[in-house]
C-alpha cells in the first residue's frame, strides 16, 4: 500500500521506481473561463462552433472525450461568439468538470480531451475548464487519475450544497494529486485505455444482442416468423385472448393495514420485492428488505412460486420479472402484481408477449392517474395477446431464452470488467 514516505502505488508496471510528486492541482494547472450556454442555445443540426453540457458529462461522455467518438451540440448560429478569447477554446489535455450534481457520487465528474479532430469546442454551463502545464502531463492520464479513489474523495469533501451539491475552481485548485514521470503516465494511460476499449466493445456486442432480440420478436409475435412442429408441419393459427380467459391467478402486495412498517423490516429473512428489484426481466437482490416468516404467514396473497410473472402497476408501470427458483415463496409489496399462468400457458412465453411492443403499448393505455402513474390489478385481465398452441409457445420461449442467456453472459462479462478497472483505478495511483 502506498505511504507517505514513499508515495507509490500498490499496483505499478515493475519498470518504474521511485516515489510519485505531489502537488496542488492548482500548481500544475490554470483555468479558463467557461460560457452559460442552456439547452436552448444548442443544437444537433449545424453550426461551427460545439459546446460541452454538464449535463453530457453525467449521462453521455466518455472518460476520454474524442470528438470524433462523441454526438456534441452546436452552438446556435445567431448566439455571438466573437468575444470569446481563442485562449478559452478547448484544447486537446484539457480537463473538463461538471459542476453541479443532484448525487454525490457525480459532483466534479470530469472527462479529458483527447482528440479535437480541429474543430472548435468550448466549455458551458456548469463546467470548469483546466488547462494542465505543458510538459507535466501525458494525454490520457488525467482522464484516470481523476476517477481514481484518492482524487473522487478528495473532490467529494470538497463538494457544498445540500439539494444540489457543487464545487468551484477553488476548491478543486486545492485537490492534492499525485503523478509518476511522463514515461509511466503513458504506460497507465495506454493500459487503462484498452481496458475501456474491451468494456466498450462488450457494451456493444450486449447493444447489438438486445437489438437482434427485440426485432425477433417483432417478427414472432406479428407471426412473420413462425416455427414448425417437430415432423416439420405447420402450427395451428394462433388465436386472440384476454388475459382474464387463460385461467391466469392474479393477486398483489396490497395487505392495507397489515402491510410491514420501515421497523418492521429485519436484516434477513423472507425477501420482500420491491420495484427496483426488477431489472432486465429478472430480480435482483440488489438492496432488497426483507420480513420476517412471522409476516410472511400472515401476508398471503403476495407469496411466489417458481415461474410467476411479476409486473409493476404503480410508478414505472410495465416493469416485468421472471420468478427464479431463487425467489420461490418470496412476497411483493403493493407496486407489483403476480401473475401465475394455468397448465396451457408458458410463462416465459408471456413474460415475452408482455414485454414486447404489443404488451407495451397496453400497459399505456390501461393506466390511470397523472401524477402518479397506476395500473388498476383489475385492467390486467382486459389485456389481449395473441396465443399460439402451447408447443409453439414453448419454442418461441425457449428460443428467446437462449439470447437472453447470452445477453445474461455478456452483461457479467462487463460487470466483471468493470470491477477489474475499478480496482485498477484504485490501485494504480496514489
Amino acid at each position: 500500500m502506498p505511504t507517505a514516505n514513499n508515495n507509490t502505488p500498490a499496483l505499478r508496471f515493475p519498470e518504474f521506481k521511485g516515489g510519485w510528486e505531489l502537488k496542488k492541482f492548482g500548481e500544475v494547472a490554470n483555468f479558463k473561463v467557461t460560457n452559460s450556454f442552456s439547452r436552448e442555445n444548442l443544437n444537433y443540426g449545424n453550426g461551427v462552433v460545439k459546446n460541452i453540457h454538464y449535463g453530457d458529462i453525467h449521462t453521455k461522455f466518455q472518460t476520454l472525450f474524442d470528438i470524433t467518438k462523441e454526438i456534441v451540440p452546436f452552438i446556435n448560429e445567431e448566439i455571438s461568439i466573437n468575444r470569446i478569447s481563442d485562449d478559452f477554446y478547448c484544447k486537446e489535455g484539457d480537463i473538463i468538470f461538471a459542476d453541479a450534481s443532484e448525487d454525490l457520487n457525480d459532483v466534479g465528474k470530469s472527462i479529458e480531451i483527447v482528440n479535437l479532430n480541429n474543430e472548435k469546442l468550448l466549455s458551458g454551463l456548469h463546467t470548469l475548464l483546466a488547462r494542465p502545464i505543458e510538459k507535466t502531463f501525458k494525454i490520457g492520464f488525467n482522464g484516470f487519475l481523476f476517477k481514481s479513489n484518492n482524487i473522487r474523495l478528495q473532490v467529494q469533501k470538497e463538494s457544498q450544497g445540500s439539494k444540489v451539491l457543487s464545487i468551484n475552481v477553488g476548491r478543486i485548485s486545492g485537490i492534492k494529486i499525485s503523478f509518476p514521470t511522463l514515461p509511466e503516465q503513458q504506460k497507465i494511460a495506454t493500459f487503462l485505455t484498452a481496458v475501456d476499449e474491451k468494456l466498450q466493445v462488450l457494451k456493444q456486442k450486449k447493444s447489438l444482442l438486445e437489438q437482434y432480440k427485440k426485432g425477433v420478436m417483432q417478427k414472432l409475435f406479428s407471426q412473420e416468423l413462425r416455427f414448425k412442429d417437430d415432423t416439420g408441419k405447420a402450427f395451428a393459427d394462433w388465436e386472440e385472448k384476454k388475459l382474464g380467459e387463460l385461467g391466469i391467478y392474479v393477486s398483489d402486495g396490497n395487505y392495507g393495514e397489515l402491510y410491514p412498517r420501515a421497523d418492521q423490516m429485519v436484516s434477513s429473512g423472507v425477501p420482500f420485492i420491491r420495484a427496483n428489484n426488477i431489472k432486465n426481466l429478472k430480480l435482483t437482490m440488489n438492496d432488497m428488505k426483507f420480513i420476517d416468516a412471522e409476516h410472511h404467514k400472515i401476508l398471503k396473497s403476495g407469496h411466489l412460486k417458481t415461474g410467476d410473472i411479476l409486473v409493476t402497476t404503480r410508478g414505472d408501470i410495465g416493469m416485468l420479472a421472471y420468478v427464479s427458483e431463487e425467489f420461490n415463496n418470496s412476497n411483493i409489496n403493493a407496486q407489483i402484481c403476480l401473475l401465475r399462468v394455468a397448465v396451457n400457458l408458458n410463462s416465459r412465453f408471456l413474460l415475452n408477449y408482455l414485454c414486447s411492443s404489443w404488451g407495451i403499448s397496453q400497459f399505456k393505455a390501461l393506466q390511470t392517474g397523472s401524477a402518479l402513474k397506476q395500473l388498476p390489478r383489475s385492467s390486467l385481465a382486459k389485456i389481449i395477446i395473441k396465443v399460439p398452441c402451447l408447443e409453439e409457445q414453448t419454442k418461441i420461449a425457449a428460443f428467446l431464452s437462449t439470447i437472453d442467456d447470452k445477453i445474461n453472459q455478456c452483461q457479467a462479462q462487463i460487470t466483471n470488467t468493470e470491477v477489474w478497472k475499478k480496482g485498477l483505478l484504485q490501485g494504480m495511483f496514489v
